[in-house]
């Protein structure tokens, strides 16, 4: 088979590239129109300056992943990608610790005045009153996100005796207790309180402008203003103003809403100002390379991408327990829809024993996954799954149990349809993770799941399983294995198989002549 070939765009660390192109074909082209070169693509590397756009994106017909090595993906249409099914990933831990200190820099040097008295010795000046600054002992450090670099930030600011105010409505109350940090009830009470704020909040539509003339106004008179995370969270008129009218006391800013900038804020004396340079170390380029070709290869190897950033993640820790059932998943939602024929109004999830603890968001996009193969004129994956269910308007339900009667673990999908309930239930079974079916169409069975097998439903009555034996033999088809399942004695009875063949239709129509309620083939090999 050809392998899969990669484009990567902007200048990532050898260490990436090397091991993108052990297993792939890989070019390495800053040059010409990418719009005219990505349909010949599997895999995009870039880094911020290359534009991924809706139009680039539809000539992307190979596509499968982006990896941008860096932590923002605001230069790539990650809804236009989503709708294609195009992974989108990144690296977000590798400018961590890079960003976080470069932070901490700025916040220094604004607060000792370090670049102007530098510049001013420079230029043969002595200016000692000129330049005095002030402590960062005792002062409060307002932090608005308090993600990976916030938390970081706070690290260190709490290491400079500093107080530290912070408000994230994602971040759990007991992290902020674990750093010891006070957590704030909303962004203006950070405002309220803040000497020092420092902004590292995502880029959104809600975020976007976010410290504009209102939100100044809110900040104590005198307070000093640090922005390394995104130039458009800052409306940067309305912070020259501030600065030129003394509102605030100083500002140190290393991104703008435009690239390279030449703006006012360079005329002011009481702005520090470095041009993006957060993450530009050296450890942090060749994390962030060799993590996003990691990434990258993930994706192309079907494995699971712990850095998309539109497909729910899972935490390396998590991933040894909820691994093995996102497969499990992806099998009992195609199973599901199978036997619904392909009908359903609602898909329910249901997670039981230990894996309801855990963040299973995974597992639901899995089972998506595999309900929607094979009815969807469109390719899909656990990128567009969601949306595929979104667009034909099937709710999609969620929900933890604390207790499964026989199992440690088990996963139940449900879909609804024309007022009726058809439900599967399997578990993982052994150190090597075998997929079990454990219930399926209101009847409790233990049977392997299979790349291919049949259900029938029939009366339970004396001889079924003979005829249903020598009907496939005849047929030369081996059933591997067989499971027999009823409600109660003379009542209603559920046959699965396991079969080594596909079988022929003729046979099919047989068994269901034989008097069967039903009798349904379903392949399960290509779901993953």
């Amino acid at each position: 088979m050809t392998r899969p070939r990669v484009l990567i765009r902007e200048p990532i660390a050898e260490a990436g590239v090397e091991l993108l192109r052990e297993r792939f074909e890989v070019d390495v082209d800053a040059n010409g129109d990418l719009a005219g070169k990505i349909g010949a693509y599997d895999a995009l590397v870039i880094r911020s300056a290359t534009k991924v756009t809706a139009e680039v994106l539809e000539h992307a017909d190979r596509l499968k992943v982006i990896g941008r090595a860096g932590v923002g993906v605001d230069n790539v249409d990650v809804e236009a990608a989503t709708r294609r099914g195009i992974v989108v990933a990144n690296a977000p831990e590798s400018t961590v610790t890079s960003a976080a200190e470069h932070t901490i820099g700025l916040l220094v040097a604004l607060a000792r005045n370090i670049p102007q008295a530098h510049a001013a010795l420079k230029q043969g000046r002595w200016e000692r009153s000129a330049w005095g600054g002030v402590e960062l002992e005792g002062k409060t450090l307002g932090v608005l996100g308090f993600g990976r670099i916030g938390q970081q930030v706070a690290r260190r600011a709490l290491g400079l005796g500093m107080r530290v105010l912070a408000y994230d409505p994602f971040v759990a109350k007991e992290r902020f207790r674990e750093l010891g940090t006070e957590r704030a009830e909303s962004p203006e009470d950070v405002l309220a309180a803040a000497e020092f704020l420092t902004l590292h909040l995502p880029l959104t539509a809600e975020t976007r402008s976010f410290l504009n003339r209102e939100a100044i106004a809110r900040l104590p008179d005198g307070a000093h203003v640090i922005n390394a995370a995104r130039g458009e969270l800052v409306d940067e008129e309305a912070l020259a103003e501030s600065l030129r009218s003394g509102k605030l006391a100083a500002a140190a800013i290393d991104v703008f809403s435009e690239e390279p900038y030449s703006g006012p804020l360079l005329e002011l004396d009481n702005v520090v100002v470095t041009p993006h340079l957060a993450a530009s170390t050296e450890e942090a380029q060749d994390r962030a390379g060799v993590i996003v070709a990691e990434q990258v290869a993930a994706a192309l190897e079907g494995a699971v991408v712990t850095n998309a950033v539109n497909i729910p993640a899972i935490r390396a820790e998590d991933l040894e327990l909820l691994g093995p059932f996102i497969p499990l998943a992806a099998k009992l939602g195609r199973l599901a829809m199978e036997l619904a024929k392909g009908r359903a109004e609602l898909i329910e999830l249901s997670y039981y024993g230990a894996l309801a603890s855990y963040d299973t968001r995974l597992l639901t996009v899995a089972a998506l996954n595999g309900a929607f193969q094979g009815y969807s004129e469109q390719p899909v994956n656990y990128v567009n799954a969601p949306l595929i269910a979104a667009d034909r308007g099937i709710e999609v339900l969620e929900q933890s149990r604390r207790a499964s009667r026989d199992f440690t673990n088990l996963v139940r999908v449900e879909i609804r349809a024309d007022g009726e309930h058809l439900r599967v239930a399997g578990t993982t079974i052994g150190n090597d993770n075998r997929q079990w079916l454990v219930s399926a169409l209101g009847f409790e069975l233990e049977t392997e799941i299979a790349p291919l097998m049949v259900f029938f439903r029939y009366d339970d009555v004396p001889g079924v399983i003979g005829r249903v034996g020598t009907l496939f033999g005849e047929a030369g088809v081996n059933i591997a294995n067989m499971a027999v399942s009823r409600t109660r004695r003379g009542g209603k009875a559920l046959m699965a198989l396991s079969l080594d063949a596909q079988p022929p239709p003729e046979l099919v129509e047989q068994v269901r002549e034989q008097g069967f309620d039903d009798a349904r083939v379903i392949s399960l090999g290509a779901t993953a």
